[in-house]
């Protein structure tokens, strides 16, 4: 690349953050078409009854109703959702949009549509419903007892499917006869609500004269829910666009289409009319998808020197109501990943779905890697302490080391770069400090822990070889326009990750122009290219990056060969020179030959698009690339993190008071984003380890219905001493030696901060393996284990 422009590296603030702190942000909400619409659900009061009948006559009488589709009307204009990730013998392979059985409390039966939001929650509560109650099913314990009730018919025992990943299970009897210690625990993840900032929400308009739906939708993949509306609706591919307005956060909970949105969608091309419905924060937390929800029995096999020999687990996956697109995808990377970054003679794990009377789980963001994290790390530091070993030590002499790499983990897992040792070794050094004197009544200590991240999800073939139905590859589309200006496509789209500001600087790297100059276009499936998994997984940058990275060199290539030919010269005697302040048509942004001669950007660009200067007449015209990248791999971004921790023996309050973290994610884009993706996600993390969880009662009808009764972390919850910094080893994979780091932050701290409780009060160790930390949680193992308030022992 030539010219003094460098963009990689640089911590450029987020370009839309200007736009949304002044109001101009365009959400779902802020959407308005001629004649719209409203629509509004009737939703099951029940977790578990068949519909016996769905009366709607004082609904359709009232002047304000446009339509009320019911079950049966559902089920003759709409076709069953289909899944992409499914266990081996489930018995579902799609998802209905109409039910006549309603397997949790909210799910939508019926859709109302009326002039006014507030008359399409009158009239869907004027919508009769006769249910016949079947018994609940609220937990895995209840799904797998014995003679329990079938939430899923054709589901032997509640059972939706079972696979096993890993070594042979000889493998494993022989390293459990060899261990001098075998640490064996049930950890406890619970669910949890994504809790956007933006709920859902979906704004669908039909034309009945050319035959085209439109759907405007807060949704994290537009191409995914542009592939299942066209099944549900019956629709030519091209006759169904989805555009991704901007989105306000997401986690995992908007990759997917749901029943609910589809309906949206199916009354609007019922009607001929646009029709929208915004979710209140009511329905988000009792009707979108849930994340985690598992509970696994797992164990460490140890030698008397500290090696380990065996990691062992068995996953139950609580899928919910039925197994959603992702279905037991996340569970099933809790199995994959569960060695980490560790050597071991041999690991397996066996996941079994099982389904309950709850709303389903799906994507959430570490999906199955924070699970395996928690479970692995405090098996380790459960060894440690039987063994008597300093638990970093452990930790240290059974890590995989750089030049081991690449290393295929027992799970089928190749690790390709990085030094876990080093990442470690330096989170435990920042995390050394003096400790503040305490009073009796509070314990301190740290833990360090490390995990490993997937990322560039994922190769096509790989997909393909684990029967997922999606496809893997990622593409961009970069044009230089006739006045200069860049213009960038991508099918990842925003969800507040900064991803348009890092694909600028990609563009304006590989270009050698300024950064002002390229503007990145995202989230329409008419312009965007194709993009099942879009900005998901830890993928966007790294693979959109990636062929953006290809596609800047070579059209980079183009204009030197386009600006040598109108100078009469070789492209490799062409030296493109563009000041910082120049715009595309200045003459401070020009193509130089070394004995004087010139020819500004912007004439090589305007001639280009006239067809001059090809040198044959097969070269392109359009001065446009579009790369399709499917990796060779996937990519592991690895990072360790430290929490301290004071544990209150008389509420069993734990307050994080420091962690630092150290993330190796490759080639860093932008430092000031990266940095923000790591807190953010640390957060989150300490959300989950400390407050968090979807709860429900013996109906299975949910308890935490709003921010009352779920509490995320507020600012005082976060450590004033949060420190975050970056490794580098760039992967050989991707073009420009990006890794992913979306998920990396909220990995590892639900671990740091039970091995840190676990180190300050090892009384209750051995009873930290449910999540989350809360005050009565934590005082109830102090008391049961004889510790009293003041911090002596009864």
């Amino acid at each position: 690349m030539t010219g003094s422009h460098r963009h990689i590296g640089r911590p450029v603030p987020p370009r839309h953050h200007d736009r949304l702190v002044r109001g101009h942000g365009r959400f779902l909400a802020d959407l308005r078409a001629a004649g719209t619409l409203h629509a509004a659900f009737v939703r099951s009061p029940s977790a578990h009854a068949r519909v016996l009948g769905f009366d709607a006559t004082a609904a359709r009488h009232d002047p304000r109703c446009a339509l009320v589709l019911g079950p049966d009307d559902l089920a003759e204009r709409t076709a069953p959702i289909p899944t992409a990730w499914r266990l081996p013998g489930q018995p579902e392979d799609t998802i209905p949009v109409a039910a006549h059985t309603a397997r949790y409390a909210g799910q939508p039966l019926g859709i109302v549509v009326a002039d006014t939001p507030t008359a399409a929650e009158d009239l869907a509560e004027a919508v009769r419903l006769d249910l016949a109650p079947l018994p609940p099913v609220p937990t895995i314990a209840d799904a797998l007892a014995e003679h329990a009730p079938l939430v899923v018919p054709g589901a032997a025992g509640n059972e939706a499917g079972r696979v096993r990943f890993g070594s042979p299970a000889a493998d494993i009897t022989s390293a459990l006869a060899r261990a001098a210690v075998v640490v064996e625990r049930e950890f406890t993840l619970p669910r949890v609500n994504h809790a956007p900032l933006e709920p859902r929400g979906v704004l669908a308009e039909y034309d009945p004269g050319t035959g085209l739906l439109t759907v405007r939708a807060s949704t994290q993949s537009p191409h995914s829910m542009r592939q299942d509306l066209c099944a549900v609706l019956g629709l030519r591919a091209d006759r169904v666009r989805v555009i991704a307005p901007d989105v306000g956060g997401s986690f995992g909970s908007k990759v997917l289409l749901y029943p609910d949105e589809a309906m949206v969608c199916a009354a609007a091309v019922a009607l001929g009319a646009p029709v929208r419905w915004v979710e209140s924060r009511a329905e988000n937390f009792t009707g979108a998808y849930q994340g985690r929800g598992q509970r696994t029995t797992a164990r460490l096999a140890v030698t008397g020197e500290g090696r380990f020999l065996a990691f062992d687990a068995h996953v139950l996956a609580d899928l919910g109501a039925y197994a959603t697109q992702a279905g037991s995808g996340p569970h099933q990377v809790t199995a994959l990943t569960l060695q980490g970054p560790y050597h071991v003679d041999a690991a397996a794990a066996t996941v079994t779905g099982v389904y309950t009377t709850r709303v389903p789980t799906g994507a959430y963001r570490g999906y199955g890697m924070q699970e395996a994290a928690f479970i692995r790390e405090r098996l380790i530091d459960e060894a440690a302490r039987e063994l008597g070993l300093p638990r970093l030590e452990l930790r240290l002499r059974n890590l995989i080391r750089p030049e081991e790499l690449p290393y295929t983990t027992h799970t089928g897992l190749t690790y390709d770069s990085g030094d876990y040792g080093a990442v470690l070794r330096r989170a435990a050094a920042l995390a050394e400090r003096p400790p503040p004197p305490d009073p009796p009544w509070v314990r301190r200590a740290t833990a360090v822990v490390a995990a490993v991240e997937i990322s560039a999800f994922a190769p096509s073939a790989l997909l393909e070889a684990f029967g997922i139905a999606w496809s893997g590859w990622e593409g961009v589309r970069l044009r230089i326009n006739h006045d200069g200006t860049v213009t960038v496509h991508s099918g990842v789209i925003a969800v507040g990750q900064g991803i348009e500001t890092s694909l600028a600087q990609i563009a304006a790297e590989g270009l050698g122009v300024p950064l002002d100059w390229v503007r990145v276009e995202l989230g329409d499936t008419d312009t965007a290219p194709h993009s099942d998994l879009s900005a998901q997984a830890s993928r966007a940058l790294t693979l959109a990056g990636g062929a953006l990275v290809i596609a800047a060199r070579r059209l980079a290539d183009r204009m030197r060969a386009l600006a040598a030919a109108f100078l009469s010269t070789g492209p490799e005697r062409v030296d493109l020179r563009v000041t910082a302040a120049a715009g595309p048509a200045s003459q401070d942004a020009a193509f130089h030959t070394a004995d004087g001669a010139r020819i500004t950007w912007h004439e090589v660009a305007h001639r280009g698009y006239r067809g001059w200067g090809r040198r044959q007449s097969t070269d392109p015209v359009r001065l446009e690339e579009s790369v399709d990248f499917d990796p060779p791999g996937l990519t592991f971004a690895h990072g360790a993190h430290a929490a301290e921790v004071a544990v209150d023996l008389g509420t069993g309050r734990v307050t994080v008071e420091g962690y630092w973290a150290v993330h190796d994610s490759g080639v860093l884009v932008n430092p000031l984003i990266a940095h923000g993706q790591i807190a953010g996600g640390i957060v989150q993390g300490l959300g989950q380890a400390l407050t968090e969880e979807a709860r429900a009662d013996a109906a299975a009808d949910p308890l935490t219905r709003s921010f009352r009764e779920y509490t995320v972390p507020a600012a005082q919850d976060v450590p004033e001493d949060l420190v975050i910094e970056h490794a580098c080893t760039p992967s050989a994979a991707i073009p420009g030696g990006f890794k992913g780091l979306g998920e990396g932050g909220t990995i590892l701290p639900p671990a740091a901060v039970a091995c840190a409780v676990a180190a300050a009060v090892p009384e209750i160790a051995h009873t930290l393996t449910s999540l989350p930390l809360t005050p009565p949680r934590v005082r109830a193992a102090l008391r049961a284990a004889g510790i009293t308030a003041e911090g002596g022992i009864r």
